[in-house]
């Protein structure tokens, strides 16, 4: 079982030009849509968050559903759902604005524990900005990566949504010793500010970097470097792709059996290259359609 922690919400999806465009609800939220694409590419998943009572919330947990994975870590409350305001640029590229105060999902409390099975744990974006969920959210990671389990770390930044970037970088470095594999965009990096090798230094055993049309790249403790170039695609938008991404990688470790931080280091080049590919095709998909609808197993093909 491969648990998602992190934060479901309602993207807020422009269906044309201007700021008055109208807007197209959508599920969404980076931890509710790799657990989606988790679920489609046939992984055993398992959603750990907070969400509303309200229409929107049983909307996520029937998308959920609707993908196969299994919703009891799920907790509830009367608070409203978060929306997310998306704008696309002429690429497709998504930005956006996030209503988030007094929302459900950021007032998730630490579980007791984590389902039965559990392998590995992914977290990241918003979950782990906005307190008190944050906290807890950083709670269950560290105690995951305390006994264990296999953590992945996205962290998806939205800088609209960080009110004191230093004290979020300074944040950042100090989950990395609890982290396996890191997974980030090229734009997060730069936003970071730091380099694969000086975070590789801190605790993960890879870092994958997106580079959008370009591709993806993974760099390992070891020293190694691999890189694919991305899968050409007309693209409609890019929301989802990186959670997409995310979920690939889950998926296909655990089909490598590298689900540890001895065996992701061990990888080794075929593996890489197999892996990121099934990433980038899986990307492409997503890409190739309105708001983050990520693939079924058979629009990618067998890992």
């Amino acid at each position: 079982m491969i648990v998602v922690a992190g934060e479901a919400l309602i993207d807020l999806v422009p269906q044309g030009q201007g700021a008055l465009a109208p807007l197209r609800p959508a599920l969404g939220g980076g931890p509710y849509n790799t657990a989606v694409a988790l679920g489609r590419l046939g992984s055993p998943t398992a959603f750990c968050s907070r969400t509303s009572y309200d229409a929107f919330g049983e909307a996520l947990l029937d998308g959920l559903r609707g993908a196969g994975v299994d919703v009891s870590a799920v907790q509830r409350g009367p608070e409203p759902t978060t929306l997310a305001v998306a704008t696309l640029d002429a690429h497709g590229s998504a930005s956006y604005s996030f209503y988030v105060d007094g929302t459900a999902d950021r007032l998730f409390a630490v579980p007791a524990g984590l389902p039965a099975g559990t392998c590995a744990v992914s977290f990241g974006t918003c979950s782990l900005v906005l307190e008190p969920g944050a906290s807890a959210y950083e709670e269950l990671m560290r105690d995951a990566a305390a006994s264990g389990v296999f953590t992945a770390l996205d962290p998806n930044i939205r800088p609209g949504l960080i009110p004191d970037a230093d004290a979020y970088r300074t944040r950042f470095t100090t989950w990395l010793p609890s982290v396996s594999l890191l997974k980030l965009s090229e734009e997060d990096a730069g936003w970071l500010g730091g380099t694969p090798e000086e975070w590789l230094a801190a605790g993960p055993s890879a870092v994958v970097v997106t580079r959008g049309g370009d591709g993806l790249t993974a760099y390992t403790r070891g020293g190694g470097v691999h890189s694919v170039p991305g899968e050409r695609v007309d693209v409609v938008d890019t929301i989802g792709a990186g959670d997409t991404v995310n979920a690939a990688l889950l998926h296909g470790l655990a089909r490598l059996d590298a689900l540890s931080h001895e065996a992701l280091s061990g990888l080794d080049p075929a593996g890489w290259e197999r892996l990121l590919r099934f990433a980038a095709r899986a990307a492409a998909v997503t890409c190739s359609r309105a708001g983050a609808e990520p693939p079924y197993l058979r629009e990618v093909g067998e890992f």
